[in-house]
């Protein structure tokens, strides 16, 4: 890939990066009433403190993933796939955050334990507010990320990368769960948006995927040669 084909790709996803952070920032900053949108449902579920390790590799998972398309993957349409995918999911969390202000009551009071991963928890609950949560953007992200991985032509021979990410991305949907940083209703519509745009950007790559797995199999070679 050219120097220049990078360029013309970082452009675009740094400048919505500084979109998204300026008015994400706005909205976590202004004083209005929030509406609190848990329910009883979320306190059947207990909190892990140790669910803190996946919901940390959010972030690391995102870049990283990010960064193949955006340096790695030649595919054009890969990356643009992604990368709309992303900014649509994050620029619906903002309209709904701006217009329907919404927020979390379902934090624990207080550990029953002192340990590094509890720490981690306080630490995080410090400096992450439990307000503007829905959608779940670590639920959405995580989603999309993985259909990228899923889909892409350069992975279909790593297994285990795309074993990796659904196991990973399946662990990230249930810390926001367990550490009380997500409602059930905040995963919910996450991973219902997730899938709307699967369908628009993923859903015809992975019927022809599908179709040409089904052509090379042994089974399907013994059936024409009948």
């Amino acid at each position: 890939m050219s120097t220049s084909t990078r360029i013309k790709r970082v452009i675009p996803v740094a400048l919505y990066t500084v979109f998204y952070l300026l008015c994400f920032t706005y909205l976590e900053n202004r004083h209005v009433r929030y509406h609190i949108i848990d329910s009883s449902l979320d306190d059947k579920i207990p909190f892990c403190e140790y669910f803190i390790i996946p919901y940390l590799l959010w972030f690391l998972y995102i870049a990283v993933t990010v960064g193949y398309f955006l340096f790695f993957n030649e595919n054009t349409t890969e990356f643009w796939s992604l990368i709309l995918n992303l900014a649509i999911g994050m620029t619906l969390f903002l309209i709904v955050s701006y217009v329907y202000p919404n927020g979390l009551n379902i934090r624990p009071a207080e550990f029953t334990n002192d340990s590094v991963f509890t720490r981690m928890v306080q630490f995080l609950y410090r400096t992450d507010t439990p307000t503007n949560v829905l959608p779940s953007i670590h639920v959405y992200n995580s989603v999309a990320a993985f259909s990228a991985i899923h889909t892409c032509k350069n992975l279909q021979k790593h297994k285990g990368i795309r074993t990796g990410s659904f196991i990973l991305t399946t662990l990230i949907i249930l810390s926001t769960m367990f550490l009380k940083q997500h409602s059930i209703a905040d995963v919910a519509t996450g991973i219902t948006c997730a899938v709307a745009t699967y369908v628009l950007f993923y859903s015809r790559v992975a019927e022809k995927q599908g179709a040409k797995a089904k052509q090379h199999s042994p089974l399907h070679q013994h059936d024409t040669h009948v």
